[in-house]
């Protein structure tokens, strides 16, 4: 895979200090420090409400701090946008909708506003530039192994088929930070497994800083450098080996959690509500059944 191009500023991707928010009277997280490096897959976890989307938004200029510092590629939050890949929780696109793929990754060169833009963007402009942004969407489209579908609907295509064209459209502005709201939900597992090594890919052969939020470390574990754990206002990072334990987890939760690791090297965490490893009733049916695609590498 290409170089991105872009020339790489020093320091890391995220730095988080002492931060701390506040969100309608409720203090979501507190006192957490974290650095994100450059060319690094990270993954965010914990339970529904622990604060994982929240601190996309902090690192995206969309939710303040109340205490602590952050800086995102060097700088303050909301100034490097355009240097930002960015992918929302899971939108769902209806079987009418007649947008193409390849219409969704073109959106995505509007790169100043997260949403849909006003007008496409390859529409003015001289014809240099918009042979480049063809140019442009269909390396990122190849990159992504869409070429096959990205002419159809968008509304026609599978679930996984539709998450690669969103990080083909995450990734055309050629980002030196991607952010990802949980890429691998509602998708099967062998397309969790499929998109989790494509983000890896993506991290290594252009130096992309990655950090994804997820539910199930499980689908991730091949392709992991660290984690950072969100419960109870608090957060704990380091290697997956180090993290998902029993020892750092009951020490987290003040409660008892136990880590246990399956005949395929599956994690599972048991003690605790909506543990952010094999815990969904689609992921316990599909081990039930032999599907699993992680293993711990």
């Amino acid at each position: 895979m290409p170089a991105t191009g872009l020339p790489r500023r020093d320091g890391p991707a995220v730095e988080l200090d002492g931060a701390s928010v506040r969100v309608g009277g409720r203090v979501v997280w507190r006192d957490v420090s974290l650095t994100v490096a450059r060319g690094e897959f990270v993954a965010l976890l914990g339970a529904n409400g622990s604060g994982k989307s929240t601190l996309l938004k902090v690192l995206l200029g969309a939710q303040r701090l109340q205490a602590g510092s952050v800086r995102v590629l060097g700088g303050a939050p909301g100034e490097s946008s355009r240097a930002i890949g960015y992918l929302p929780q899971r939108r769902s696109f209806d079987q009418g909708t007649r947008l193409r793929g390849i219409d969704i990754v073109r959106l995505g060169l509007d790169g100043d506003r997260w949403g849909l833009p006003l007008a496409p963007p390859w529409s003015a402009g001289s014809a240099r530039r918009r042979r480049a942004a063809r140019e442009r969407v269909a390396e990122v489209i190849e990159m992504v192994g869409a070429g096959s579908y990205a002419r159809r609907a968008i509304g026609e295509l599978s679930g996984g088929e539709q998450q690669r064209l969103l990080i083909a459209q995450a990734l055309v502005r050629r980002p030196e930070l991607l952010l990802l709201d949980e890429p691998l939900d509602s998708l099967d597992l062998p397309n969790q497994a499929s998109v989790a090594g494509l983000v890896e890919d993506i991290c290594r052969g252009a130096g992309v800083a990655v950090l994804l939020v997820a539910h199930d470390v499980n689908p991730l574990l091949p392709y992991l450098d660290r984690v950072v754990y969100l419960a109870r206002g608090r957060a704990v990072e380091g290697p997956v080996e180090q993290v998902i334990t029993s020892e750092t987890l009951t020490r987290l939760y003040g409660l008892p959690v136990e880590v246990l690791r399956a005949s395929d090297g599956r994690l599972v965490v048991v003690g605790q509500p909506e543990a952010p490893a094999h815990h969904h009733d689609r992921h316990a049916h599909a081990a039930a059944h032999g599907h699993s695609h992680a293993h711990a590498g």
